[in-house]
């Protein structure tokens, strides 16, 4: 084993660390509390690449590993989880999935301008009554020969009113169940396609989420991925990756808490002496660096095995199950420290608390990850 960073991934790392003190820091407050969607810093990261990380360089991207891509991860997540949510379901779930199992023409199409950073995308896999049960799916693509009709619902859609570039997974044939599924590749301003209502959430609130419509949108035949059937499996497959993003997101906001949290108790005093001197405090912060030591770990673990072509299902799995579950703890913990502080806005760690609570929740429940692993362990 070699636990040693390459000196290609610090200089990633040190970019990226950079870059969300000196462009994210500045006004993430404001736009938490304004729900205003990151533009300008999200054109700055699609400029350096980190939109389109680890696309191959023929087709626009930067071509790094992806323990680079948890290293970017945890940096822009310890400021501004609203931005780097964005970076997340561009690389994992759609960049990823048009380099993996796009045509050659879809490649050219719509992967180049989105690794380049030049547009970003979004993934519409949950509707109204179809979350953790993906297999659920209630939006229909019926073939009229050459070219499907589109009707349904999606919801809690990630760059939802941003995007111009959305991968919707949609029920052809009812009968066939989830391998009745397909994948299509759907662009913004498409007759029948509408954007519903920014949603108004606890956290994240800078990443614009939203419902989308779709009534008898006709989407080219070309635009389906994959044979016809593939949808479920291409959505699974693509949401092991981005498992990885998610749990890195975790890592970056219970760490980015924790460096908060030891700051003020070095600052502050109470009975003489500063907070981080009573035991009750350096025991927390003890606690608190040992699980996110361990979800840094398991995130980068499974990175690897994703960087070496080996299995990495389970491995992401237990890294966004482990992780999230330490962002939620070290969160609740900071606010705690920072005492009445902890619970107004200008220290931050109220804002990573209410951030936390997500990555528990989306691109697979806590439920649904402790599922994909005891499936894993019992086959």
């Amino acid at each position: 084993m070699y636990f040693e960073l390459t000196e290609e991934q610090k200089m990633i790392r040190q970019a990226a660390r950079d870059f969300a003190q000196t462009e994210l820091k500045p006004g993430v407050i404001e736009r938490d509390e304004q729900q205003k969607f990151p533009a300008a810093q999200v054109k700055k990261l699609g400029e350096l690449g980190f939109l389109g990380m680890m696309v191959s360089p023929q087709y626009g991207g930067a071509g790094m590993d992806a323990i680079s891509y948890v290293l970017v991860m945890e940096e822009l997540s310890k400021i501004d989880a609203s931005t780097s949510v964005i970076v997340s379901v561009n690389n994992s779930l759609v960049c990823y999935g048009l380099e993996k199992y796009g045509s050659e023409e879809q490649k050219q199409k719509y992967l180049v301008p989105l690794a380049k950073g030049e547009c970003i995308g979004a993934f519409c896999l949950s509707e109204p009554e179809a979350g953790s049960d993906a297999t659920s799916q209630s939006t229909t693509a019926i073939d009229m020969g050459d070219h499907y009709l589109l009707n349904g619902t999606k919801n809690w859609i990630t760059s939802g009113g941003s995007a111009s570039t959305y991968i919707v997974i949609a029920q052809t044939n009812a009968e066939k169940k989830h391998h009745g599924i397909n994948a299509f590749i759907v662009e913004k301003g498409m007759p029948g396609f509408t954007v519903g209502p920014k949603e108004n959430k606890m956290g994240i609130r800078g990443s614009d989420t939203h419902s989308l419509m779709f009534a008898d949108v006709k989407v080219p035949k070309e635009n389906r991925i994959g044979e016809d059937g593939f949808g479920f499996k291409f959505a699974m497959n693509v949401l092991d990756g981005g498992r990885i993003g998610i749990a890195s997101q975790a890592l970056g906001i219970a760490s980015g808490a924790y460096e908060l949290a030891k700051q003020y108790a070095k600052e502050r005093k109470t009975f003489g002496k500063p907070l981080a001197d009573h035991q009750a405090i350096q025991f927390k912060l003890a606690d608190m660096a040992t699980e996110i030591e361990a979800a840094r770990l398991m995130c980068l673990k499974a990175a690897w095995f994703k960087d070496h072509g080996k299995p990495y299902a389970q491995a992401s799995s237990m890294a966004k199950l482990y992780a999230s579950e330490v962002a939620m703890r070290t969160t609740t913990e900071a606010v705690q420290i920072h005492g009445g502080y902890g619970y107004v806005k200008e220290y931050h760690v109220e804002r990573l608390m209410r951030d936390a609570k997500i990555t528990q929740i989306y691109e697979g429940t806590s439920e649904i990850q402790r599922i994909v692993i005891s499936r894993g362990l019992l086959k």
